[in-house]
């Protein structure tokens, strides 16, 4: 069943912008008014779970699958967490971080390990394509990380970040965020993507990482869990939400009416990519620290300025992402080369911690029936 949107407002009992967000963040399913293209409808099934979270009531789901879908924490960890609005890598604020240090000395930190520079592989087949690749090729020798000391579990940890390091800053050496200007040819951006590898460098337990922490959490190499942290990174809802905030970012710099472009945007069911965060209701303060940090484009300003009045939410990292891109004409795979440059230092420190843990992860499945399905009655014979 479908909803207005006055109807749907009825329901939820709040303003307009509330329901563009929801839409925006996913929460509310939308499509075009098959009668009237200018206008969008709204699954009741959406609007009415949401209906009822703000009048107290709990959906019939178990506490236990609401934990994954941005609920209550599953795991103990003492790496990162975001609490009252803040960003936090073992007991300190990352925007506090990212304005001090550089990305070697949070890696250090995050890995509890020295890391002495990052050592180098002399590889010359770069991006991300080509660290999958070499990541896979070293699973046929690799040891299980079940078993492994401490001391060795780091000491792999660091040749796998160097490895990550080679491939997506280049085989030089020295500071990972001049590296990578200097392979963009950008030498006057190495102070925001130095801060953009900070912030990003942990986000607790984020998908990717649950990925990392799932596989490793098997005895599996850690390797291997790099290898299913990117995997889960290379989905538009993850790592690459910034090239889509780039494409419409593109979409709007050559229209004439930014807004007009954007409501058509919304109305058409379409998520828009780049704003809110459900971890940030005041605003993703990794985005903030991150747009300080340099001049964005005009455009990216109107998209802000738009997005903004019709969503009722701040611009996320995503957003900050793509803005630094186009500030700098990086190359349009940056955003991501950054994002997984810098999480890899995270799942890196999450797997040694999920080992350490000795907890394997297998939660249960509640099974739904299947339409259709009879009463069949099984035996054994």
């Amino acid at each position: 069943m479908w909803l207005s949107a006055a109807e749907a407002l009825k329901r939820l009992g709040s303003k307009p912008q509330s329901l563009y967000a929801n839409v925006s963040r996913g929460r509310i399913r939308a499509r075009p008014d098959p009668t009237d293209a200018r206008r969008s409808q709204y699954l009741a099934d959406d609007v009415e779970r949401l209906a009822g979270k703000a009048r107290g009531r709990r959906p019939s789901a178990s506490v236990a699958a609401e934990a994954v879908d941005w609920g209550e924490p599953l795991f103990k960890t003492a790496i990162s967490t975001v609490v009252d609005g803040r960003l936090i890598y073992r007991g300190q604020d990352a925007v506090v971080l990212a304005g001090a240090l550089a990305f070697e000395d949070v890696a250090e930190r995050l890995l509890e390990t020295p890391l002495g520079g990052l050592p180098t592989v002399g590889s010359h087949d770069l991006g991300i394509p080509n660290l999958l690749l070499d990541l896979a090729g070293r699973l046929g020798s690799a040891r299980p990380s079940l078993g492994m000391s401490r001391l060795e579990l780091r000491a792999e940890a660091a040749d796998l970040l160097g490895l990550v390091t080679d491939k997506l800053a280049g085989p030089d050496r020295g500071d990972v965020a001049a590296r990578l200007a200097r392979r963009w040819k950008v030498d006057n951006a190495s102070a925001p993507i130095s801060r953009a590898l900070v912030l990003l460098a942990d986000h607790e337990l984020n998908p990717s990482t649950f990925a990392a922490r799932v596989t490793v959490s098997t005895g599996a190499p850690l390797a291997a869990g790099m290898l299913a942290g990117l995997g889960a990174l290379l989905g538009p809802r993850h790592g690459m939400s910034a090239g889509y905030v780039s494409a419409l970012a593109d979409d709007l710099g050559a229209t004439a009416d930014a807004e007009s472009s954007l409501r058509n945007w919304l109305g058409e069911g379409r998520v828009l990519p780049g704003f809110g965060h459900r971890l940030y209701p005041l605003g993703d303060v990794r985005a903030r620290a991150l747009l300080d940090a340099f001049e964005a484009p005009n455009e990216y300003k109107a998209f802000e300025r738009v997005g903004r009045e019709l969503t009722g939410e701040a611009p996320n990292v995503d957003f900050a992402l793509s803005a630094l891109a186009s500030a700098f004409n990086l190359p349009k795979e940056a955003p991501l080369t950054l994002f997984a440059l810098a999480r890899s230092a995270g799942w890196l420190a999450h797997m040694i911690e999920q080992l350490e843990s000795g907890q394997l992860i297998r939660p249960r499945a509640r099974y739904v029936r299947h339409n259709g399905e009879g009463n069949t009655t099984w035996s054994i014979s």
